[in-house]
């Protein structure tokens, strides 16, 4: 009989922008599968790249571009960092080309990106504003 073991990864549980998530009993909580995969692209797209002094090459910095409305322009390049860099993530499949939509909301940029997690080919639909 052949044992078969699945490599599961694990992070700190932290949405960007909050603080690390604890357990019930104050533990540091874990996140895996697709919470994972959807914390970590939202992590490098709102990460300014050089903020990580020892991967000065992380993060598309689409926060510099909250406040800020769509014009044709900035559509494209927004879309295209996005598309640079969801493609590091091991979590993306490389498979399926995401699909990403913009709407001008009162302040702001909404963003929905909707890609399939590579493990499960589970579709994700990530959204956020800027």
């Amino acid at each position: 009989m052949i044992n078969q073991f699945q490599e599961i990864f694990y992070d700190v549980d932290h949405n960007f922008g909050s603080d690390i998530s604890l357990t019930s009993v104050n533990d540091i909580a874990h996140s895996s599968g697709l919470k994972r995969s959807q914390q970590r692209v939202l992590r490098r797209l709102l990460t300014n790249p050089g903020d990580y002094i020892w991967h000065s090459d992380y993060g598309a910095g689409l926060a510099k571009y909250i406040g800020q409305s769509l014009n044709f322009g900035r559509n494209d390049e927004i879309k295209s960092k996005i598309i640079s860099q969801i493609f590091l993530e091991d979590s993306v499949s490389k498979d399926v080309q995401p699909e990403i939509f913009f709407q001008t909301i009162e302040g702001g940029i909404f963003v929905q990106i909707n890609y399939t997690e590579s493990e499960s080919k589970t579709p994700i639909v990530l959204s956020f504003s800027l």
